[in-house]
């Protein structure tokens, strides 16, 4: 990094590094959706070393912004320099040279093409100590995507408390069929297509695919924007090819394609970013062609934002079918706060009480409380020197503090349903939000 800018007035001495990186930090925390301030940051902070929080900044303003291209690159040269100088010294991908560099005294390695000769280098080394590594092979497409984290998930939807109404949508709608093909065939079920998750945010889409996997047996890939995207023109396209055909390779297999709605937005909302345009259509392509097999292939997504994603998405042969995944239900809330509270020191607790002041809780929220509730007993213990088992009342007391988060998602999913479901797309949702007199 150059050298750090000097405050004003007669008197004053150079801010340090330490203290101008400080003061940006804060600005970002006071304005989180600051992309360029964010990306700055996570460049100084990559120049310090700490490429773990320049990571993280990055991924960040990617979220928010899935088109940045000053996001995007920065991202590639943080994955790149995270995964080590291989990477970095394959053909294209590292940064160009200087235009008024001198020229190196060193043998001339290049094929005639401008691109590093492997075999001549590897000739020039031959006889100082053993026969150079041969270069990784690449992706005649143009490179693809580490294919790592393809799982075999164990959970089934017996272990996801609650939810009876979700369980049997999805054994009539996905499940059933997918298990009985020839009965399927018999009454005319298609079997392509996929399913879309939405709801609000922290209520178990992600845990229901996986529980969906582990029913059918099937592999699990999950994939999020970070894994598709990328600044090079055509890549993102490149990734999303090779992440269906490593699915096709291991299926079964349930594809989850979470946060879909920032790969799949909209497009006419996009008619000033051509490349998110087209990984848009890769995606439909991937989905739903003459040239796409995907047999074998359970494609799943999840979003908070149904409404924003492209309309084509919603057709039949891709997600044609919809599920609506709400804040747990009084036996699911009970079976959460049982899981949070195992292997916990607690005296006899009156979780039916617990159960009944959270309703609209997400998952997420009642994890939350619980650890709000263990954290006041345990700062009580600290301070008394023994041990105070959690209870009933401390969990009530947490409630003061902790809300539910699912009110802001409720409020725009009033106006959708109010002014834009002519079509019938959520119904599901209207019904709800009349039973709850939400609307």
């Amino acid at each position: 990094m150059g050298d750090a800018p000097e405050r004003s007035g007669p008197y004053s001495e150079p801010m340090s590094e330490d203290a101008l990186l400080t003061s940006l930090l804060a600005a970002v925390e006071a304005n989180p959706d600051d992309v360029p301030l964010r990306v700055h940051v996570a460049e100084q902070l990559a120049n310090q070393g700490r490429m773990t929080d320049a990571l993280r900044h990055c991924t960040e303003a990617v979220t928010r912004s899935p088109g940045d291209p000053a996001a995007l690159g920065l991202l590639r040269r943080l994955s790149g320099e995270l995964a080590g100088p291989d990477r970095a010294a394959v053909p294209g991908s590292g940064p160009p040279t200087a235009p008024d560099a001198p020229a190196a005294a060193e043998p001339d390695t290049s094929d005639g093409s401008g691109m590093f000769d492997w075999t001549s280098a590897e000739d020039q080394v031959a006889d100082l100590g053993g026969k150079a590594e041969a270069a990784p092979a690449q992706d005649p497409t143009g490179g693809s995507p580490t294919i790592e984290d393809i799982e075999r998930p164990t959970v089934r939807l017996a272990d996801v408390g609650g939810m009876a109404q979700v369980k049997e949508r999805l054994e009539l709608a996905f499940l059933g069929p997918m298990r009985n093909p020839s009965m399927a065939k018999a009454f005319g079920k298609s079997l392509s297509g996929g399913l879309l998750l939405y709801g609000p945010p922290g209520c178990g889409k992600t845990f229901l695919a996986r529980a969906v996997a582990g029913e059918l047996g099937a592999s699990f890939y999950s994939v999020g924007i970070a894994d598709v995207l990328d600044m090079w023109t055509g890549s993102s396209e490149r990734n999303l090819a090779a992440i269906f055909r490593a699915a096709r390779r291991n299926a079964p297999c349930v594809l989850f394609l979470d946060e879909i709605d920032a790969l799949g937005q909209k497009r006419s909302r996009l008619q000033f970013n051509a490349a998110m345009r087209t990984t848009v259509n890769q995606l439909l392509y991937e989905m739903d062609s003459v040239d796409s097999d995907n047999e074998g292939v359970f494609v799943l997504a999840a979003t908070n934002l149904p409404w924003d994603i492209d309309p084509a998405l919603r057709r039949p042969g891709r997600f044609d079918r919809m599920l609506l995944v709400l804040p747990p239900d009084g036996p699911a809330r009970r079976a959460i706060l049982d899981y949070h509270l195992r292997d916990r020191p607690a005296g006899k607790l009156d979780l039916d009480k617990v159960v009944k002041a959270t309703e609209h809780f997400s998952g997420a929220d009642l994890a939350h409380l619980c650890t709000s509730a263990v954290e006041r007993a345990l700062a009580e213990s600290m301070r008394d020197g023994r041990l105070h088992p959690l209870s009933t009342d401390r969990l009530l007391a947490a409630l003061r503090e902790v809300k539910p988060s699912t009110g802001p998602w409720f409020a725009t999913a009033r106006n959708v349903v109010t002014f834009a479901n002519t079509d019938g797309t959520f119904d599901d949702l209207a019904a709800y939000l009349k039973k709850n007199r939400q609307l």
